[in-house]
């Protein structure tokens, strides 16, 4: 009885996260605070939604350490690409990065690819230069830089968490071929996206 109550509880905590982003995404809220907005940006866009959830699905697909190195390297990564854009410094090919972390990104999980850790650390990182690079370039004129840094980490983590719970959720029912169902969507969402 306990665990389903704290199933349900996940649930609620993940849904919130997610609503909350597409609730603020809509233009009007340039007034909000700039944890909010930093919060909002990686919720408003489809290729950053799928790729911060795709990357807590692959964590729970490696297991052990993976589950929270990968991320981690995600997000501290993106906040160093988000401080090289506010200062100025140009990350090539942003939009082409994010477009192609999508669908490798699903990939990975779609294969149940197994790698080295250090590796998937250095890819895990590689992409989120160019999503953190996004967000920085992104940032209102009259946004606090650390606040709104701050905002877009806590949704970055919130959807790995989301990814990560329901990879593990997949696994621990028995039926991993659901999660991995959902790396082919998001891969083929990449590669649509691509394309559009």
């Amino acid at each position: 009885m306990k665990e389903r109550v704290l199933k349900t509880k996940g649930l609620l905590v993940s849904a919130s996260v997610l609503a909350s982003g597409s609730v603020l995404a809509h233009p009007g809220h340039e007034q909000a605070s700039s944890v909010m907005t930093g919060f909002a940006h990686p919720m408003g866009g489809l290729d950053h939604l799928l790729a911060m959830v795709a990357i807590g699905l692959w964590a729970a697909s490696m297991g052990g350490r993976a589950l929270w190195v990968i991320p981690a390297a995600f997000v501290v990564t993106m906040l160093l690409g988000g401080g090289l854009a506010v200062a100025g410094l140009t990350v090539p090919f942003i939009e082409q990065g994010i477009l192609l972390s999508v669908i490798v990104l699903g990939a990975l999980v779609l294969f149940a690819k197994r790698l080295p850790t250090a590796v998937c650390v250095a890819i895990a990182g590689g992409f989120a230069l160019f999503h953190g690079a996004a967000h920085g370039m992104e940032m209102p004129l009259n946004a606090n830089g650390l606040q709104y840094a701050l905002g877009f980490a806590l949704a970055t983590a919130g959807l790995h968490l989301v990814g990560l719970g329901f990879g593990q959720w997949m696994v621990k029912i028995g039926t991993p071929l659901v999660a991995r169902m959902s790396g082919f969507i998001i891969t083929v969402a990449g590669l649509m996206l691509a394309f559009v």
